[in-house]
């Protein structure tokens, strides 16, 4: 069977309507030569087109208004099961869909994380927010088949200094990673500078969790690991989107997930934790945050 190659005059595989030379002929010669010096760089299915691009942007656009929407509500004295209600409810008035209600049997519609609880943590009644407590509220939103994906903290009422400044800490880390996502940059860069401020704060990074390709998808390749090397790992091609998550330990980075309900990951210390989320595009003057 012959292998199709498409023509200089043909129309550009990525639905712009323009010819392939006008559009991204360069750009695949550019990746084919980077893979020629050895370099790693995303597949095809990895750059999206931008008419995919536009339904992402949309998807992003109202899963931040989830967040927004929820956030008043994030305060004590109410359950995380109360959360999970006021986040299925207003997803559904926005005419979107919760992406992590059902996902491989997950029984929620959101994520709600707290104190030493890393990452997908199963809302119930029976947790109530009390003074003291830091939250990770993650939000997934699927909006006419486009994902859009971005998770925020909160200090409820009198927080220990100490993990006050944990929150803010992984904040200024994610966005120093975002500073780090340069348009034919290396995704190591990203994990670097997290992994580099965390370490000056004393703190860890989780190993084994990372962020994702995310657009078409819940979860797509890359793999977004939060420590890494500058100029290794994936090439930061424009067109790719992905979230950058870093979940940041208090204490030591290792972690285990509950048996019982098969979700619900914990710090192996009982130490807190923080996550702060973007979905991003890389366009080609550098970074663009789709949902925060």
């Amino acid at each position: 069977m012959g292998i199709f190659k498409i023509g200089r005059n043909d129309p550009c595989w990525c639905g712009s309507g323009r010819k392939y030379k006008q559009c991204h002929e360069a750009f695949d010669e550019r990746l084919k030569t980077l893979k020629a010096e050895g370099k790693k760089v995303p597949t095809r299915k990895m750059i999206k087109t931008p008419a995919q691009i536009e339904g992402i942007r949309k998807a992003g656009l109202m899963n931040t208004k989830v967040l927004d929407h929820v956030e008043p509500f994030v305060k004590e004295g109410v359950s995380t099961e109360e959360l999970n209600k006021i986040v299925h409810e207003y997803t559904l008035s926005l005419g979107c869909t919760p992406a992590p209600l059902n996902y491989e049997g997950y029984p929620k519609s959101v994520c709600i994380s707290i104190n030493d609880v890393v990452c997908h943590g199963i809302p119930s009644p029976d947790r109530v927010l009390r003074s003291g407590d830091i939250v990770n509220v993650d939000c997934t939103t699927i909006c006419e088949g486009y994902y859009g994906d971005a998770s925020r903290m909160y200090c409820i009422g009198d927080v220990d200094p100490a993990w006050k400044k944990l929150v803010e800490d992984t904040k200024t880390a994610l966005d120093l990673g975002l500073k780090a996502a340069k348009p034919w940059g290396h995704l190591g860069d990203v994990g670097y500078a997290i992994n580099t401020f965390a370490e000056t704060q004393g703190y860890t990074v989780v190993r084994e969790i990372g962020g994702h390709g995310v657009g078409v998808e819940f979860h797509e390749d890359p793999w977004v690991s939060h420590i890494g090397e500058p100029g290794t790992d994936i090439v930061l091609a424009p067109g790719m989107t992905f979230t950058i998550e870093p979940m940041i330990n208090l204490g030591e980075p290792d972690v285990y997930q509950d048996e019982d309900d098969g979700w619900t990951i914990y710090t192996d210390d009982g130490q807190p934790s923080a996550q702060w989320e973007y979905t991003i595009v890389m366009n080609e003057d550098g970074p663009e945050i789709l949902s925060y």
